[in-house]
């Protein structure tokens, strides 16, 4: 778990995650604001975890940009803890909060996780 954990602290400082665990499954906890079903794909494939998303902004046309922190893309490739698998993943994004389990098992196939919405 050492690995996943080290690797979320590479995160860009913009990006808040939690990483829980449980006897039956790892909970990864993103805050995505902007983020919808829509607009991420999570892939598990060779014992890495792949997250790709792109926020929405909503300027008002009167307003210009000052400055501009909050990045539009995650591009986020994770490893796996040894013991978990992307076998039976689950994805929930629910009001800017992504929230990934990935069970705890002895193979790690690749898969697509679905995303559903709150």
């Amino acid at each position: 778990m050492s690995t996943l954990r080290d690797a979320l602290r590479e995160l860009p400082d913009a990006v808040f995650a939690d990483l829980l665990e449980s006897e039956e499954a790892y909970l990864l906890v993103i805050d995505m604001p902007g983020v919808t079903e829509e607009t991420i794909d999570i892939d598990v494939t060779d014992g890495r975890l792949q997250i790709e998303a792109r926020r929405e902004k909503d300027v008002p046309m009167e307003f210009d940009y000052l400055s501009e922190e909050r990045s539009l893309f995650l591009d986020a490739e994770l490893p796996l803890p040894p013991d978990s698998t992307g076998s039976g993943a689950e994805a929930t994004v629910s009001r800017g909060v992504l929230e990934i389990t990935l069970p705890k098992r002895s193979a790690a196939p690749d898969q697509s996780i679905p995303i559903k919405g709150r």
